[in-house]
């Protein structure tokens, strides 16, 4: 085929009616020149045979030893695949029908030697929608990702489902073996620093990002120190004032939910520094610690609601 083939990178574990459902949105693409690798991550006999029953040649899949987290298995599934072009998707999304031919269509176009490509995404919950980003991606991109003027998110995002990269890209890029959390925005800040790499975005919605689907999240527990370690680690990639605000917005509303308060004096120095605390910054990392968790997430709704109003009468406006 004259269309180069993409490979769409699947990792998954112990969600075999999740991933088949992400599965057979992969199958289903406009461009059929694509092939399918799952990297189950870890043993997991349903999902495979839950994969097995699909008779499709561009499916394959993978199956880990012991799990070795979802960088790593996104990892494993691009030294499995054999496309020209590497898409990402999470075992609990979907991809709608157009998403790669439209994405190719504008990598195509593109000059760059690395390109880079995201969309706007679905962003759906049990009771409402939204289509996100708000903005299209621009450096500094650390601040694009993590610095938000409210509460709410879906200011500034490039979702990992909506990813598409040139192979060599991924080949000197790989995923960060062993992060916990922020893989996708560890992936992007350190992408985006290399010569070459051009982000190319999109701007309507390609994919479906499933925002709530029951499993256990890695923001229980001591992840906020996960969280803090990380943005540690990454000083050298983000502005001081992404780095206050991911502190605002990240660290402290974790930390603040498991009553970690030995964390409150040393999170606060760092606001400072190395960050660069915005007013509104100071005023987040205030209420994530003396606001009750309910309060803000009633709050957080409330914005949600409004931006999902807003959005729906856009749309009417357009239709009428």
């Amino acid at each position: 085929m004259s269309a180069p083939l993409v490979s769409a990178v699947i990792p998954t574990r112990n969600r075999q009616d999740l991933v088949v459902r992400a599965v057979r949105s992969a199958l289903s693409q406009s461009y059929s020149n694509v092939e399918i690798v799952v990297v189950i991550d870890g043993p997991d006999a349903a999902t495979q045979s839950a994969l097995a029953a699909i008779a499709d040649n561009r499916l394959r899949f993978v199956v880990l030893d012991a799990s070795a987290g979802g960088g790593e298995a996104r990892n494993v599934g691009v030294a499995h695949s054999h496309g020209d072009w590497i898409a990402f998707l999470d075992d609990d999304d979907e991809w709608l029908p157009e998403k790669i031919e439209r994405q190719m269509r504008v990598a195509s176009s593109s000059a760059a030697r690395l390109p880079l490509v995201c969309s706007q995404v679905v962003a759906r919950n049990p009771t409402a929608e939204f289509v996100w980003p708000e903005n299209p991606p621009r450096a500094p991109y650390s601040e694009y990702l993590l610095v938000r003027s409210r509460l709410g998110y879906g200011e500034g995002l490039m979702q990992t489902s909506t990813l598409l990269a040139k192979r060599d890209l991924l080949e000197r890029v790989p995923f960060q073996k062993g992060l916990r959390k922020h893989q996708d925005w560890d992936w992007i800040l350190r992408c985006v620093e290399l010569a070459g790499v051009e982000v190319l975005y999109v701007p309507e919605p390609l994919a479906v990002w499933n925002l709530d689907d029951g499993r256990e999240r890695a923001s229980r527990g001591d992840a906020w120190m996960a969280s803090w370690d990380w943005i540690k680690s990454s000083r050298e990639r983000v502005t001081p004032k992404a780095y206050s605000a991911f502190i605002a917005t990240h660290v402290a509303p974790q930390a603040a939910s498991q009553n970690a308060w030995s964390a409150f004096l040393p999170t606060a120095r760092e606001l400072f520094q190395p960050g660069s605390p915005r007013p509104r910054d100071l005023m987040m990392f205030a209420g994530a610690w003396f606001f009750p968790t309910r309060f803000r997430d009633v709050l957080r709704r409330f914005v949600h609601t409004r931006s999902a109003s807003r959005v729906q009468s856009i749309e009417n406006s357009s239709v009428s």
